[in-house]
Formats: C-alpha cells, structure tokens, sequence
C-alpha cells in the first residue's frame, strides 16, 4: 500500500470518528496531512471536496449530523462485524480475532470502542504490515464501506468519504462478496426475546 492510500485512509478513519472536539480543529490537522503528504494535486482537490461540506457545521452541528448519519441507521453503522454477521452469535468470536489481528501486528487497542469500529480499523490498516491478515481485512473493509456507500444518503456530506475510500483505497467488491455479506448478517429476533423490552 503506498504513501498516499495510507494518508486517506488516516484522514477518513478521523472524519469517521465522533468529533467530541467539533470539526474546525479536525480540518486544520487534516489540511496540514493533505498539503504535506498528498502529491498529485487532483487527489488534494478530491479530499479537500470530501470534507469541505463538513466545515460548513458548527461543533453541535455535526455532531447531531454524525450521530444521525451513525448511530441511528444500521446500514450505516460503524462497525464491521455488525455489517457482516448482525446480530448472530457468531460475533464474539469474530471480534476476538479481530483483537487477535490487531495484536499480532504490534499494536494496542486504546480507548472503549470494540475492535471492529470501523475507523479504528482504517488508521490500523494505516500502518499495519501488509500480511494475509491485513490485506483479508481490507478486502471485508471494502465490502462493508462499498455497502455504506450504496446507502448513504447523496446530500449527506460524509457520503464523500467513502466514495474516495472506494476510489483510491479499496478494490471494488466483487458481486459474490456483495451477496455473502447479505448473506451472512443475522438479523434481531426481538419477538422472542425472554423479557419486555424497557428502552425503545
């Protein structure tokens, strides 16, 4: 993976993230990334257009932006294995393998998201070496940000973000890894749940 797949996938793993701190901050650092570390001055302007309808959002703003676009619709969760396996019981396990993967790599988990939170995983393939674990996971990493990129909204302006990731990151999912990921998510079964359900 080269040079500049790697600074996008940083600068996309921080616009993904909650901006507890708002978004002008975050731009700056993110300008200073692009302006040093991007060469070809068409992909400069294609990030710049990716986050640029986010500086248009006061710190409330976004965040109230990020958690309707995030929190509140499935499709566009962040987190992998919950694209791929809903809610089956086979996610436990697969998130411990993920842990594994991480740490295998040399690296550490820090703060309180599970190991599947999707831009944790974009700035780990960042600078993780390239072995079979890591160019498997980025393969499962394409599937699911081309799923989201499919069911975002076109007016939402994280929408650009995954269509650069598609563009210059990751390869584009072929149509047998589209109808496994359909496949294999497990949906809810709240009508047999053993206990009134308080929280709605």
């Amino acid at each position: 993976m080269n040079n500049e797949k790697r600074t996008i996938l940083v600068i996309s793993a921080r616009l993904l993230d909650y901006p507890a701190n708002g978004i002008k901050n975050l731009i700056n650092d993110i300008e200073e990334l692009v302006e040093n570390l991007i060469a070809k001055t068409d992909v400069k302007e294609e990030i710049r257009q990716m986050y640029k309808p986010l500086s248009d959002f006061n710190d409330t703003e976004i965040q109230e932006l990020y958690v309707e676009t995030f929190d509140l619709k499935t499709k566009l969760g962040l987190y992998l294995t919950a694209h791929e396996l809903g809610d089956s019981s086979r996610r436990g396990a697969a998130l411990i393998k993920l842990q594994k993967i991480i740490n295998q790599s040399g690296f550490e988990r820090t703060g309180e998201e599970l190991a599947d939170y999707i831009p944790m995983l974009l700035e780990f393939l960042a600078v993780a070496p390239e072995n079979h674990e890591t160019n498997r996971l980025q393969k499962r990493l394409g599937v699911v940000i081309n799923y989201m990129l499919e069911n975002v909204n076109q007016q939402n302006p994280y929408g650009g973000i995954f269509k650069v990731l598609m563009k210059h990151v990751f390869p584009t999912p072929t149509k047998e890894e589209i109808e496994q990921l359909e496949l294999g998510r497990e949906e809810a079964d709240l009508e047999e749940l053993p206990y009134p359900i308080m929280y709605q």
